[in-house]
């Protein structure tokens, strides 16, 4: 059953879908020019100040800390 050649074929269809699949992202190349696009403000995620202020508001809400990012504090809600 180990060496079955179903199995062993079975197999090789798997590495060979992966290696495809793995391949296709790696050949993707940025061009000069639609590199203006990815650098757009629009494409920035902290963008928007009211979002900013929500997300910020639902971390601290969820880990009971404030200044969670970046700043001291384990969460613990001893800071």
């Amino acid at each position: 059953m180990k060496n079955s050649p179903f199995l062993r074929l079975a197999l090789a269809a798997a590495a060979l879908a992966t290696a495809l699949l793995g391949s296709g992202c790696s050949s993707a190349r940025v061009q000069p020019w639609e590199r203006a696009t990815l650098a757009d403000y629009t494409m920035r995620p902290d963008r928007d100040p009211l979002q900013n202020a929500m997300t910020e508001h639902i971390y601290f809400s969820r880990e009971a800390s404030s200044g969670g990012r970046g700043v001291g504090g384990s969460g613990c809600g001893c800071n």
